[in-house]
């Protein structure tokens, strides 16, 4: 189980938790930066650009270069280089984001995809992240939308 909370423009928090309720996993994302709880392992949870395309959204990050940019029968594919040096390619169709990758070389070893955006609530209602090298796999499954207050500022920026 879990929650995520999202403020526009650009920032999101994922929890996820056992069936006891304990936590298991916090990840923030502010603008470009993921933030994870210095006793999380950092491959537990998938680069920014990835956890932003679970949320349905199509951000590559600041400073992201453009490799290449197709567009075939509606579908378009771009692909980027990060400022870290690995590339991220996207596909798009119908004005959603579908699929996002993280690539080593031309070799994909983190994918992300996304089913269509849920009616009215404009977030998709599953996203699947795998990281193939590691033999793992999230799954979200979008089951309610609750609009809320801004959150306090101390949630961007998670402890434990």
């Amino acid at each position: 189980m879990g929650v995520a909370r999202v403020e526009p423009p650009y920032r999101a928090r994922l929890d996820l938790f056992l069936d006891n309720g304990e936590t298991v996993a916090i990840a923030a994302l502010v603008d470009d930066e993921l933030r994870i709880p210095e006793s999380l392992p950092t491959g537990l949870v998938p680069p920014a650009p990835l956890m932003w395309a679970a949320l349905g959204v199509f951000r590559p990050g600041a400073g992201a270069e453009v490799l290449q940019g197709s567009v075939v029968d509606g579908t378009m594919e771009v692909r980027y280089r990060l400022r870290a040096g690995d590339q991220v390619g996207f596909r798009l169709r119908d004005d959603a984001l579908r699929d996002a990758v993280l690539l080593n070389g031309d070799v994909v070893v983190q994918h992300v995809f996304v089913s269509e955006p849920a009616a009215g609530v404009g977030f998709p209602g599953e996203a699947t992240y795998r990281n193939l090298p590691d033999y793992r796999e999230l799954k979200l499954i979008l089951e309610s939308v609750e609009d809320v207050d801004s959150f306090p500022p101390d949630i961007w920026t998670p402890r434990g």
